[in-house]
């Protein structure tokens, strides 16, 4: 279970303040945001802190895969690096292919396991990014290289190319590649999950 404290006060800091030293930390060693309570006759708005710490949402990722390793009966090293935005989880397993799945679907479905689990303790705007084997990184990198060939050609050519459907993920990167090219830009078109990235010759 992940340890998540509520403190309420008549202002942010206050409220904040209160759960930080619950907890006996730092505010940058925590994740927290805020709930507005509305008063009553005569009472003020007050604020509820919602906090947990990093150490703590590390900790349970590293039992929720644990477990889910025990139940899917296969073991596994993992990392787990924090951020200021969430959370790196780097897996290493003789099983890779068996967690990753066809196309990295088994993988992309414990990322969803994974992310919904600690959606239930609260609101946190923290990101979880998990890969196996360093599958993820090598298709990005696959994804990159490909994506600076087709840039190029349009650069050549001037003629829009339309991808075939991707993710968020994958779409995230195709939109970076495609920014470091001056004369070109990209758009994402469609609804998921045939939502699509056409690039595009910028005219003068």
């Amino acid at each position: 279970m992940l340890e998540v404290v509520r403190n309420e006060a008549k202002n942010k800091e206050e409220a904040l303040n209160k759960s930080l030293e619950q907890l006996n930390v730092r505010e940058d060693e925590v994740y927290y945001y805020f709930e507005e309570t509305e008063g009553g006759l005569f009472k003020g708005k007050k604020y509820i802190s919602v906090v947990t710490t990093k150490y703590a949402v590390k900790e349970y990722i590293k039992e929720f895969l644990k477990e889910l390793a025990h139940k899917m009966n296969t073991k596994f090293n993992l990392e787990v690096m924090s951020s200021e935005v969430g959370f790196s989880v780097i897996i290493v397993t003789d099983d890779s292919a068996m967690l990753i799945g066809k196309d990295g679907k088994t993988l992309n479905s414990i990322q969803t396991l994974l992310r919904q689990s600690l959606k239930k303790y609260g609101n946190f705007d923290f990101k979880v990014n998990l890969d196996i084997s360093n599958y993820k990184a090598r298709k990005e990198k696959h994804l990159a290289f490909e994506i600076k060939k087709i840039c190029k050609e349009v650069l050549k050519t001037k003629v829009e190319v339309k991808l075939d459907p991707m993710n968020s993920y994958e779409r995230r990167i195709v939109h970076n590649v495609v920014s470091k090219f001056d004369k070109l830009y990209s758009e994402s078109e469609g609804e998921a999950p045939n939502r699509y990235t056409v690039i595009k010759y910028k005219e003068d």
